[in-house]
């Protein structure tokens, strides 16, 4: 049925300045006054941090397969662990643990897509008087998939 694939796994975080018209250290980041030129409007804004590939060590890199059995579990934990750090500063205010979600089709590999209720409705959008919201609309295997799982009766009239 249904594959889902995760990847761009990243931690946000919403950093509100200490204090406003100030230098660049102001953000919590030392150090950086010499290259930086400039000031901080006093509005928080949001920060992305990409993590490090689970099999780059630095000094040797493997790939991801290598080093993990679960590679999203590794990439949540890996955010979740930097958030956790994140947070630790005080002019940083919050922040969340994202990734990039894709479906897809394990017939097809086509993007899952699935009839919403009002396609449902509408006759014109459905492949025979049994099509119920939420059913697939990449491939007859997939639906065919469904309608079984749902002992709803199969295309062209079969039961």
């Amino acid at each position: 049925m249904k594959l889902t694939t995760r990847d761009e796994w990243r931690v946000v975080i919403e950093i509100r300045p200490r204090y406003t018209h100030t230098p660049i250290s102001a953000l919590g980041f030392t150090n950086l006054d010499y290259d930086l030129d400039g000031q901080i409007d006093g509005d928080p804004f949001e920060l992305t941090i990409a993590p490090r590939r689970l099999g780059d060590f630095g000094y040797m890199s493997m790939g991801d397969q290598l080093v993990s059995r679960d590679i999203d579990a590794a990439y949540k934990q890996r955010c979740e662990a930097m958030l956790t750090e994140l947070l630790r500063a005080p002019h940083v205010r919050g922040g969340r643990v994202t990734c990039t979600e894709t479906h897809t089709c394990s017939h097809c590999h086509l993007l899952w897509e699935v009839l919403t209720a009002d396609e449902a409705a509408d006759d014109s959008t459905n492949q025979d008087e049994h099509s119920v919201e939420g059913e697939p609309v990449c491939c007859d295997k997939a639906i065919a998939e469904f309608r079984t799982e749902r002992s709803i009766p199969a295309l062209g009239g079969g039961s």
